[in-house]
C-alpha cells in the first residue's frame, strides 16, 4: 500500500472553518468561483442538521508554486496547505454562513449569505422581508457562531420576543432551545476529506474525481 497517491482525514466542520479562516485551506487558481444559488445553501444546512452524509472531500496537498485563491474576502495568515480539487461549493457555503463572512460570487462580487431557520418547524428557509418579520424564525443563522454570541441569553430574549406576541405552550418552550442547540451543534458535525500527496501531478489529479463516487 505504499504507493497510494492519498490518504484519508476526518475533521468536523469547525477544524476546516478554522482551516480556512487562517488560509491553511484554500482553491487552486483553476477553480470557479462559487456559483451555488442561496436555495442550495439551504439545503445543504438541511441535510446536515437531519444527520444525512454531504459527500467526501477531495484535497491536494500544496506542493508547487501555482497560483492559489482563498475563501472569503480579506488576507489570510497563512499560506494553504492544502488546495480543495472537490467540495469547494459546499465548503464555501458553510464558511459564509457560519464565519458570517462575505465570500466572492460568480459575478466576482462580495456575497453575504443569509440562511433562516425555524425552530419549531426545524426548517430551514432563504431570508426575505417576511421571515425577517416573523418572531418563530431565526432571520440569520450565521449569529449563532459568532464567538461574542451568548447562546443562553440569545435563546431566553428569542423565547422572550416569541411570548409577547404569541401563547407558547410549555412543550414548545422546551423544543425551541433544544433544536437550536441542535443547529449549532453542527459545528461538530464530521467530514472526511481525502488529501492527495503533493507527489501527484496535475493530471493524476484531474482524473481522480472522475473515478469518486
Amino acid at each position: 500500500m505504499s504507493n497510494l497517491l492519498f490518504r484519508k482525514v476526518d475533521y468536523t466542520v469547525s477544524k476546516l472553518l478554522s482551516d480556512i479562516d487562517m488560509g491553511e485551506i484554500g482553491l487552486p487558481d483553476i477553480q470557479r468561483p462559487f456559483v451555488w444559488d442561496t436555495t442550495r445553501v439551504r439545503d445543504l444546512f438541511d441535510s446536515m442538521y437531519r444527520g444525512y452524509p454531504i459527500g467526501t472531500l477531495l484535497f491536494w496537498e500544496n506542493g508547487f508554486s501555482g497560483e492559489h485563491r482563498a475563501i472569503g474576502t480579506g488576507d489570510k495568515q497563512k499560506t494553504p496547505r492544502l488546495l480543495i480539487v472537490d467540495g469547494q461549493q459546499r465548503l464555501t457555503a458553510l464558511y459564509a454562513v457560519m464565519k458570517g463572512k462575505p465570500i466572492v460570487d460568480k459575478n466576482f462580487a462580495p456575497q453575504r449569505l443569509r440562511i433562516a431557520f425555524h425552530p419549531l418547524e426545524e426548517r430551514f428557509e432563504v431570508t426575505n422581508t417576511a421571515i425577517e418579520r416573523d418572531v418563530f424564525w431565526i432571520s440569520d443563522i450565521s449569529m449563532l457562531w459568532q464567538p461574542d454570541t451568548d447562546l443562553f441569553a440569545f435563546i431566553a430574549e428569542f423565547l422572550e420576543q416569541i411570548k409577547q406576541r404569541h401563547k407558547l405552550d410549555p412543550n414548545n418552550e422546551r423544543r425551541i432551545p433544544q433544536a437550536i442547540q441542535k443547529l449549532v451543534n453542527l459545528a461538530n458535525y464530521p467530514m472526511t476529506a481525502l488529501e492527495i500527496s503533493a507527489e501527484a501531478s496535475e493530471e493524476q489529479v484531474s482524473e481522480i474525481p472522475s473515478c469518486a463516487t
